[in-house]
C-alpha cells in the first residue's frame, strides 16, 4: 500500500515531539549516561497495595471474562461515591462509562459529539492528544492563544469571541497538561453558561483533578449535567498502564455512548477494573493523599528553583504535576535549548513544541514525577550547565 491510499486524517495528526526526547534520551542511556527525565508525565509511583491484591486476587479467581460496554456496576457504584464524599455531587452510577483509561473515554465523546467539518475550542497550550482526537473524527481543534494572564486557559470572553458557525463545543482541561493551572470556579461556570447560551457541548478533562493543591476540592459536574466530564485512574490513583478511565455523561448519551463502546472496545480491561475498586479503600485513598502531598512538596522545591535557574514561571501550578516555564531569557528557542540540556547536562524536558505554537519557543515543561533526590540533582545539574554557557558567552 503507498503512502496515497492511507486516509486522509492520517495527515492532521502530527507525532509526539517529546518521544523523539526520550529516544535521544535512550541512546544515551545506552552509551552510559545517567539521565534525569523529567519529561513524560508519568507518576513515580505505582498501584497501591491493595490495587494489586485485588488484580491478583481476580485472576485467581477466574474473573477475567468480558464485563459489560459501561463497566462493572461495583466500579460504576465506587465511583459515584467517590464523588459524594470528595465533591458532596450526587452522581448517579447510570452516567458513568468505565473506560480503557481517559484516552477511551476522550474518543468515545469525541465519536459522539463531533462531525465533519465540526469545530471545537481549546486553550493552546493544550494536551496534544486532544486535537488528535477531534481531528480523528474530521473535526478540528481552533487552538485559541491564551497566556499567562488567563492561567494559559480559555474564559468566558474568549469563548464567546471565538465561537463561529462551526463551533460545536469546548475541550477544556482543568487541571492542564502541560501548564498544572486551573480554570477557576466562577470562570469555568461562566464558560459552560456562554457554551449552554449556544447551544454547544463542554468537555472537561479532570483527570489531574485528585492532584489540586490549592482550595475546596471542585468538579465540573457540580456546574449542570449537561457537562461531560473525563477522569482517569493514571495520575492520582498511579495506574497509568493499566489503562482505565471513566467518562460522566448525561443520561440521554448513555445509552449512544454505551453503543459505541460496545462496538469499538467491547470493556475495559476487566482485572484493572476489578483492581480499581479497591482504589476506593481507605486505606488506598490514605496512600494516595501522602503521594499528593509529596508531590506538593516537590512543586513547592522545584519552582523557585527554576527561577533561581533563570526561568519564568508566571503562573504557580496549582494541581498536575507540571511547571509551564518560560526560557526565553535563557534561549530564543526552547526545543534546540532542550536538545542542549540534554546532551550536555543530562536533564530531559520538554519544550512547548508539543502544546502549540503560541508558545512553543518559549517555553518548556518540566513533570516534577520523580524523585526529591533527582530533582535536586537535576537542579544542580543545571546550575553547572548555565555557568558554562556564561562564561562561554
Amino acid at each position: 500500500m503507498s503512502f496515497h491510499d492511507l486516509a486522509s486524517r492520517l495527515q492532521n495528526i502530527a507525532p509526539f515531539h517529546v518521544m523523539e526526547l526520550a529516544k535521544m534520551a535512550a541512546a544515551l542511556e545506552q552509551q552510559g549516561h545517567h539521565i534525569i527525565h523529567m519529561g513524560i508525565g508519568e507518576p513515580d509511583f505505582t498501584a497501591a497495595p491493595a490495587v494489586v491484591a485485588a488484580a491478583t486476587q481476580a485472576m485467581a479467581d477466574g474473573k477475567m471474562q468480558y464485563t459489560s460496554a459501561t463497566g462493572l456496576p461495583a466500579l460504576r457504584e465506587a465511583i459515584s461515591a467517590h464523588y459524594r464524599r470528595v465533591y458532596g455531587l450526587d452522581i448517579a452510577p447510570s452516567r458513568i462509562i468505565v473506560t480503557a483509561g481517559a484516552s477511551a473515554a476522550l474518543l468515545l465523546a469525541c465519536a459522539a459529539l463531533v462531525e465533519k467539518g465540526a469545530e471545537v475550542l481549546m486553550p493552546d497550550p493544550s494536551y496534544p492528544c486532544n486535537r488528535h482526537f477531534v481531528a480523528a473524527f474530521e473535526g478540528s481543534a481552533k487552538l485559541i492563544e491564551s497566556g499567562p494572564e488567563h492561567r494559559f486557559q480559555l474564559s468566558a470572553g474568549m469563548v464567546q469571541e471565538h465561537w463561529s458557525p462551526a463551533t460545536k463545543g469546548v475541550l477544556l482541561a482543568s487541571p492542564s497538561n502541560p501548564t498544572g493551572t486551573s480554570i477557576l470556579p466562577d470562570e469555568l461556570k461562566k464558560i459552560v453558561d456562554v457554551v449552554r447560551e449556544k447551544n454547544g457541548f463542554t468537555i472537561v478533562d479532570e483527570i489531574y483533578q485528585g492532584l489540586s493543591y490549592e482550595g475546596a476540592p471542585f468538579s465540573a459536574l457540580s456546574l449542570g449535567e449537561d457537562v461531560i466530564v473525563i477522569n482517569s485512574f493514571s495520575k492520582y490513583f498511579n495506574m497509568t498502564g493499566w489503562r482505565l478511565g471513566w467518562l460522566v455523561l448525561p443520561e440521554s448519551l448513555v445509552p449512544q455512548v454505551e453503543k459505541l463502546a460496545q462496538n469499538l472496545f467491547i470493556c475495559a480491561s476487566s482485572i484493572a477494573q476489578h483492581a480499581g475498586i479497591a482504589c476506593f479503600a481507605p486505606e488506598s485513598i490514605a496512600l494516595y493523599e501522602e503521594r499528593k502531598a509529596e508531590f506538593k512538596r516537590r512543586r513547592d522545591y522545584i519552582v523557585p528553583q527554576l527561577e533561581r535557574l533563570g526561568f519564568t514561571v508566571p503562573v504557580m501550578p496549582d494541581g498536575a504535576f507540571y511547571v509551564y516555564a518560560d526560557c526565553s531569557a535563557l534561549s530564543d528557542d526552547a526545543d534546540a535549548f532542550t536538545i542542549d540540556m540534554l546532551n550536555k547536562a543530562g536533564v530531559v524536558l520538554v519544550p512547548g513544541l508539543d502544546f502549540g505554537p503560541f508558545t512553543a519557543r518559549r517555553y518548556i515543561r518540566l513533570s516534577y514525577a520523580t524523585s526529591m533526590e533527582n530533582l535536586q540533582e537535576a537542579v544542580a545539574r543545571l546550575r553547572v550547565f548555565f555557568e558554562k554557557r556564561r562564561k562561554a558567552a
